[in-house]
């Protein structure tokens, strides 16, 4: 037993148990003989990345599971690690490089690999540090990366098998493409804003002058790359032109009008310009008309050579040229307003351009039927449930994968080519030469793949795949995957189609979505509106464990949260409110070094309290094993606050000064240690700190036992009971105190109830926490006693004569001396109104606050008035 510090203080507190923890290595899995495992697998975060209120959110979540599933006896692993980011670090090294006047040009690959991973060895491990500073219980002995040796190997052995399935190709196809990253991206890597825009409605003059066709656009500078005009095969207005020509403006070559039913008839004049090598729709219509295409635009989105004398300008300043350019030669028909959607690269925000390349792609439709089934028929399941939409509409409605990314910090692709023969190579292990011809001058691919690649393999690479190790056999698959429904589309589908192909099993059957963590305003956090919060800031000032309660506190699955700091500071009271507690039971043992069992016979109190944890304790265990985390959290709260520190411990102190201080000492620190079980998986250091002060502590919290629902201290009539007394208790305190009753005067209760039984054998407890007098019982049927104050419950009617609350003649001699004051001020101030004079020339809103005043000490005289004749 250890004593506690007069005030708790998470800074000389957090630091020292957490250190203690990985001293023990308590949070090391093991493969024990007789355990169920429980896996985990943290997502990645960002090796570049600092610690934010989102992670703080998902950690907190997971930490709570792990720890749950622990102490349930479970044999636990949630699997820490972080993830290479290949864009994301690769601009923030190019970044440091610029500083010091170099490019990637200048170093050449492999000396800018070598920079990569000195960078990465140095800034990548922060955010490690800041999950530790979170309390977070990861068996840090199996942490991987994304690009350790490990984890690369099944990245290759991923990509060969694919490639020999024939489900990796190669291909010139329309990407998206980031021109700030100078890099194709997948669907998943578009954000979509609206945005303020502009319809340009362009004449395309007929090539045999009998008239044109008037198509809109929001893109004019991809008018150059323009091959055809599209127009519904139905629309009779344009069925006679069907084959004929257009002359491209500005351009002057002639056109083709085509009929795809590809079109709208009923939107805008019902004619589309096609330019194949800029939108993913005319790229569909051009496959299926042979449609010639034409790239406008380079990599940086800078006009090509076939923009004729457009070529070198940047996208935007084309885009002014040719605008003006149609209006000079009467081919703009008039400007729109529009608004509409944008796609812009989630990284670097720049504008997405389509754009035909040269790439890598998964052939998704065989991997996606399976990843579909398993969502649909249970095997995998999302909570909240709703969050299967999103999945299965993403899943079912999927272009292929482009891979391929053109940097360099990352996984190359290991596809090697020939210049002798032209022959493409894709192996498990790097080609010495040609096996077709023997050529020793083979050149390897210059792109990397997508981190989601590797990401997609985090549940089972993480285990040693593809060797078949003891961990994968025994961890595989995992249980819970915890993450944002923001990335639903860009990881959990992949894990799950990676999972089914390359385990041909699930990578896990759960998995919870949590929201955003949003301002007091319901904003996203985010540095232009300069609203974020830094957890570690959090910490600093109110401590880990007040941070994660206060994230964790009315928390929901799948909903967003908003962030305040008086959550903060309700969590921090909290903590303080248990500290307080716990010092209280430990001053109050005396010198006991063992805990006292718990009475075979209990006083009421004892009952109840020792029912109520029991309730809590079901009802706890059942809304986490339900992923009800912030109802869990709700529940602890409640009861340690609400009923143990309120109501138990003030019912328990008289007892501690008499014959059975003994019994009630023992119920005091059974329901602490119990409660701090209870609440360890969300505040996981005090806990730890309380639990190890009391008597009997047998090792970390950390592997102790969760509590069990005991049938033995089941009174549902006890719970009831105390409820009702608490109640009328409540509701004379609150009469009291608006009547600023001191304590130490007593004062009658007189009682109408059907339950005069409950109230009987609670007298003890209505005089010592309602500073009752006597406790007398009315007729039910009988009118109100004269004189006297009500208070109402569900189960009594309260009567307490004014007489014992008051002095009478004292509190009659007060009020009419309020009343003759209040009746002297409103006088004073219905002469001012009564003054022509004042009136007419004071100002309006002067003579307005004296009407003002006059309304209110009219209220405050009818009051009194009304005090004095009760």
């Amino acid at each position: 037993m250890k004593e506690l510090a007069k005030q708790y203080d998470p800074k000389q507190v957090e630091d020292r148990i957490y250190a203690d923890w990985l001293a023990q290595d308590v949070f090391r899995a093991e493969h024990r003989e007789g355990k169920t495992p429980y896996t985990i697998v943290i997502p990645p975060p960002n090796v570049t990345a600092q610690l934010h209120m989102g992670h703080a959110l998902d950690n907190t979540l997971q930490d709570i599971l792990i720890r749950f599933k622990r102490m349930q006896g479970f044999d636990t692993l949630w699997l820490p690690g972080t993830d290479h980011a290949a864009i994301a670090t690769e601009v923030k090294i190019v970044a440091a490089m610029k500083e010091e006047g170099l490019t990637k040009a200048d170093l050449g690959y492999e000396k800018f690999m070598e920079r990569a991973w000195v960078w990465k060895e140095k800034y990548g491990g922060a955010i490690i540090n800041q999950l530790k500073k979170l309390g977070s219980s990861c068996d840090w002995s199996r942490e991987r990366f994304t690009m350790d040796e490990g984890c690369s190997r099944a990245v290759r052995e991923v990509f060969v098998n694919l490639y020999k399935k024939g489900l990796i190709y190669r291909g010139n196809r329309l990407v998206n493409w980031c021109p700030g990253c100078v890099t194709a991206l997948s669907d998943a890597e578009v954000e979509h804003e609206d945005h303020d825009g502009n319809f340009w409605h362009i004449r395309y003059p007929l090539t045999d002058g009998t008239g044109y066709i008037e198509v809109a656009t929001t893109r004019p500078e991809t008018m150059l790359g323009d091959t055809a005009v599209a127009v519904h095969p139905e629309d009779e207005r344009y069925t006679h032109l069907v084959g004929k020509t257009l002359i491209l403006p500005l351009v002057g070559k002639e056109i083709p009008i085509i009929a795809d039913a590809y079109v709208e008839k009923d939107f805008g004049t019902g004619a589309v310009k096609i330019t194949p090598a800029h939108d993913p729709n005319d790229y569909e219509v051009g496959q299926r008309h042979n449609l010639p295409i034409v790239d406008v635009m380079t990599d940086t989105a800078a006009m090509t050579g076939n923009a004729g004398k457009y070529a070198g300008m940047d996208r935007y300043a084309c885009r002014k040229a040719i605008v003006a350019d149609l209006e000079a030669q009467g081919f703009l028909v008039k400007t729109e307003k529009t608004r509409h959607s944008v796609g812009h690269c989630q990284r670097c925000k720049t504008v997405v351009e389509p754009r035909i390349s040269l790439q890598w792609f998964v052939k998704m439709a065989p991997l996606a039927a399976p990843a579909i089934e398993a969502v649909t028929d249970g095997s995998i399941k999302f909570v909240p449930g709703r969050f299967d939409k999103q999945y299965l509409h993403w899943m079912e409605n999927l272009r292929d994968w482009c891979i391929s990314r053109q940097i360099w910090w990352g996984h190359r692709i290991p596809v090697w080519y020939c210049p002798d023969c032209g022959a493409q190579i894709c192996e498990k292990t790097d080609p010495a030469a040609c096996p077709q011809c023997g050529s020793n001058r083979l050149t390897q691919d210059d792109d990397t793949l997508d981190t989601w690649f590797s990401s997609a393999l985090w549940p089972f690479s993480t285990l040693g795949w593809p060797d078949n190790t003891d961990d994968l056999s025994y961890f595989y698959p995992t249980n819970t995957l915890v993450t944002g429904y923001d990335i639903i589309t860009f990881w959990v589908s992949r894990m799950i189609f990676s999972g089914l192909e390359h385990m041909n099993e699930k990578p896990f059957d759960t998995v919870l979505i949590h929201g955003l963590v949003r301002d007091g305003l319901g904003r996203k956090m985010s540095k232009s509106l300069g609203n974020g919060v830094d957890p570690l800031d959090v910490i600093n000032q109110y401590g880990a464990d007040a941070l994660r309660f206060a994230l964790v506190t009315g928390n929901s699955p799948g909903n967003d949260m908003r962030w305040t700091e008086e959550k903060a500071q309700a969590a921090r009271n909290f903590a303080n409110k248990i500290w307080n507690a716990a010092r209280f039971i430990l001053m109050n043992l005396g010198s006991a070094e063992a805990a006292a069992p718990l009475p075979g016979a209990l006083p009421a109190e004892d009952a109840w309290i020792l029912s109520r944890l029991n309730t809590t304790i079901r009802e706890v265990t059942d809304n986490l094993e339900k992923f009800e985390l912030g109802l869990a959290a709700g529940k602890v709260q409640d009861f340690l606050w609400g009923e143990f520190c309120d109501w138990y411990i003030e019912l328990a102190k008289p007892r501690l000064q008499g014959a059975d201080a003994a019994a009630v000492q023992s119920v005091l620190v059974y329901c602490m240690r119990e409660t701090m079980k209870l609440l360890h998986p969300f505040m996981p250091f005090i806990t730890e700190e309380i639990y190890q002060s009391l008597p009997g502590a047998d090792g970390t919290i950390v592997r102790a036992d969760w509590p069990r629902f005991n049938p033995a201290f089941d009174n549902p009539a006890m719970e009831r009971q105390m409820l009702l007394l608490m109640d009328l208790i409540k509701g004379v305190r609150s009469v009291r105190a608006e009547r600023n009753v001191p304590p130490s005067r007593k004062a009658r209760l007189l009682l109408q109830t059907d339950a005069p039984e409950v109230f009987h054998a609670g007298a003890p407890y209505l005089e010592r926490l309602a500073a009752a007098a006597a406790l007398e019982f009315l007729p039910t049927d009988s009118p109100p006693p004269a004189a006297s104050v009500t208070v109402v419950t569900n189960a009594a009617k309260a009567f307490i004569p004014l007489g014992d609350l008051v002095d009478m003649q004292a509190q009659q001699a007060r009020l009419q001396k309020e009343l003759a004051q209040a009746e002297k001020f409103l006088a004073a101030v219905q002469a001012k109104l009564s003054n022509d004079s004042f009136i007419s020339k004071a100002p309006p809103k002067v003579v307005e606050q004296q009407k003002e005043q006059e309304r209110k000490l009219e209220a405050q005289i009818a009051n009194l008035r009304e005090a004095v004749s009760q």
